[in-house]
């Protein structure tokens, strides 16, 4: 039995025992004072006896024995059957009943609840092996069953992601070397074309048709691979800085064009990019894979030239720093998709026929936040701004 409940019922026990010696004490007292009338009583009629005698009524006076003879008689059977056993019999059963009581509490509530709580500890600390036995019968039998259910869904939904990692790790496996057959290729022309075997225009025409063939089945491969190795986003690290976000602008994003036409990178009018720097805090890696991201989602389907511009936030504000506006002139993203085209795989209605995964802006949002950044997307009619916050 539980310490607590033993020590209840012992002290239970003393309890009643104490009470009922109480209540016997107080009933003999009782029939010591009844004891002491009823002699003075006696006496009284012993005298009127005596005075029967005298008087020579001496029937009136056998008469007057037998009553006290029966009387005394009755007071005898009296106290011979009194309430002394009978006290004792109550408290008895009275402490066996606790007693019944306490055992059914400890055996259908506090004993569950120990194998329980027991258990419990077991799964936080990972150990899964460890089963609760399902009593039905107890008061927390349906949590038990719903406890070891838990167990088991926990166990099944580790094994499959256990498998489920383990066919990821095959397929980049596979992907990665099925990358090494069009790159081979790909040497195999560059080659070609620095020992000018490419001496007439339909070679060359042939060798360039090749390698873009080539880079196209790489760029497929390799977006392939990055959808089944998505899973570890959450593990890009992030290694923050400070940089100068105007020489980042004006040499590293200039120089993901290949033609000025295609980017107008704007500054405050205060800003001169050769001489002014800016310091904010960021992974200039993870910006600059934030700017290819948005300038393939803008090139892919908004098919327009890009316009990156530069706004200083007010030092005043709560979260001072610089704000990156990206905007092409396509059609924009309707309205009510705005919400969830940062979601893993979510593809707008007008990605038409284009191949994408659906993964761009969600690491965009992913990197961002990882930089304590914040991103919001607007529709500007024509094009589609995508404002990102960096802070100081």
């Amino acid at each position: 039995m539980n310490k607590k409940l033993l020590s209840f019922a012992i002290i239970y026990t003393l309890i009643m025992i104490v009470l009922g010696g109480v209540v016997i004490s107080h009933i003999t007292s009782e029939k010591k004072s009844e004891e002491v009338n009823s002699s003075e009583s006696t006496s009284v009629e012993i005298n009127e006896i005596k005075n029967l005698i005298k008087t020579g009524d001496e029937d009136a006076a056998l008469q007057k024995c037998d009553e006290i003879i029966l009387h005394s008689d009755e007071d005898i059977s009296d106290n011979t059957s009194g309430g002394f056993f009978l006290m004792w019999i109550l408290v008895a059963v009275n402490i066996l009943g606790v007693l019944l009581v306490l055992l059914y509490v400890n055996s259908r509530i506090l004993r569950p609840f120990e194998k329980m709580k027991g258990f419990a500890s077991e799964i936080a600390k990972g150990n899964l092996d460890v089963g609760l036995k399902v009593e039905r019968g107890n008061y927390f039998g349906d949590f038990t069953w719903a406890f070891e259910n838990m167990r088991k869904e926990i166990i099944k939904s580790r094994n499959t992601e256990k498998t489920a990692i383990e066919n990821n790790k095959t397929v980049i496996a596979t992907l990665s070397h099925d990358i090494k057959t069009p790159m081979a290729s790909i040497r195999a022309y560059v080659e070609a074309f620095e020992a000018n075997m490419d001496s007439t225009p339909e070679k060359r025409q042939k060798y360039l048709s090749i390698l873009t063939q080539k880079c196209d089945e790489v760029s497929k491969l390799t977006n392939d691979l990055f959808v089944h190795s998505i899973s570890e986003m959450n593990r890009l690290e992030v290694r923050e800085e400070s940089m100068d976000i105007i020489s980042f602008l004006d040499k590293d994003v200039r120089g993901l064009f290949a033609y000025d036409d295609e980017v107008d990178i704007t500054f405050p009018v205060a800003v001169n990019p050769d001489e002014d720097t800016i310091m904010v805090t960021a992974d200039p890696k993870r910006l600059l894979q934030i700017v290819e991201n948005l300038k393939s989602n803008s090139e892919k389907y908004a098919k327009t030239r890009i316009s990156i511009s530069l706004e200083v936030l007010d030092e005043t504000e709560e979260e001072a720093g610089v704000r990156l506006h990206f905007r092409d002139y396509g059609p924009g993203i309707a309205e009510e998709e705005i919400p969830f085209i940062t979601g893993k795989f979510y593809r707008g209605r007008n990605s038409g026929k284009e191949d994408g995964s659906g993964l761009g802006l969600y690491i965009v949002n992913e990197l961002v936040n990882k930089m304590n950044g914040k991103m919001n997307i607007y529709n500007k009619n024509p094009g589609l701004d995508v404002v990102i916050d960096i802070a100081y």
